[in-house]
């Protein structure tokens, strides 16, 4: 039995629920150990739509250090939070350049795009939000995968940007089981 992987996903006031609540329901169904880290000052995150979720632990107290992959949900003003937070930047960069796994949807690709993390790769994100993928070459793709990067476009992007991290984190198998007990597969054959 291989180790459980470890994921933390960085929430700001301002977070798109379903791409934070989809990826994290995903990759704990296929026994992935996510933290959510939250970046408020309190363990407490408030969405873009008003839901308020409490974190598992606060930015303050987490050590990401032995993180598989780090998470950024997007969500305005959620990804400009995240942007502005520089412990979250600076465990990105850390996480990047030891060559492991950074994923950002919608319009947080704009925090690694600041960070030059898409310099000469490809990416994806929320339309309108190009501009912020520096170096990058922009897919309009779902989900795009470069290396230890990915990037998804958008809320409807959730689940296939959460199934692929769970394959890149687990195996084929596992996903698509999990996909199939979701009536995901059934959905995209359908």
């Amino acid at each position: 039995m291989m180790n459980m992987k470890k994921v933390y996903m960085f929430l700001a006031n301002g977070f798109e629920d379903v791409e934070a609540l989809i990826p994290l329901d995903v990759l704990r169904r296929g026994g992935v150990d996510v933290k959510t880290v939250s970046i408020t000052g309190s363990l407490v995150a408030e969405s873009a739509h008003g839901v308020r979720v409490e974190a598992d632990l606060m930015f303050e107290t987490a050590d990401v250090e032995d993180a598989d992959l780090l998470m950024l949900p997007g969500g305005m003003p959620g990804a400009s939070n995240l942007n502005d937070h520089e412990g979250v930047k600076e465990a990105l960069l850390a996480q990047a350049q030891a060559g492991k796994l950074v994923s950002a949807i919608c319009a947080a690709p704009l925090v690694l795009g600041g960070l030059g993390l898409l310099k000469g790769k490809r990416a994806t994100c929320y339309p309108g939000f190009e501009e912020t993928l520096t170096g990058a070459e922009y897919t309009a793709e779902l989900v795009t995968v470069d290396g230890n990067i990915v990037t998804g476009e958008g809320p409807a992007a959730a689940f296939p940007y959460a199934y692929t991290l769970l394959a890149m984190l687990t195996d084929e198998l596992t996903a698509r089981g999990v996909a199939e007990g979701m009536r995901y597969v059934h959905l995209m054959e359908g």
